[in-house]
């Protein structure tokens, strides 16, 4: 079972950090007091669903990818994905192959 109370913050910071945002300039930007988001990061409060959803807003994902722990930059794979989405077949098998090649 995963213990949301602990992971919450981490994410939280590790997907801020990822973005480039300070915690004060997140805080301000989704309407909250300065120190809103360093409180959630160090577990002192937790957000509503309200701001939960503004949070993954800001950082431009879904709550689902906030979730994604194994995903460490939803918001880039999303940009690639969209990208990918116009691609043909042809294309689709290229970007596999450099992909399967990267992996190895």
């Amino acid at each position: 079972m995963i213990d949301y109370e602990k992971m919450l913050p981490q994410r939280l910071s590790q997907l801020r950090i990822k973005k480039g945002a300070s915690a004060r300039d997140m805080s301000l930007s989704i309407g909250q007091g300065q120190a809103y988001i360093n409180n959630i990061e160090n577990a002192k409060s937790f957000p509503s669903m309200r701001s939960f959803f503004f949070i993954c807003e800001y950082l431009n994902i879904s709550p689902k990818d906030f979730f994604d722990y194994e995903v460490s930059n939803p918001e880039k794979l999303k940009l690639i994905f969209e990208d990918m989405k116009t691609l043909n077949d042809e294309q689709l098998s290229t970007i596999s192959s450099v992909i399967k090649g990267i992996k190895k």
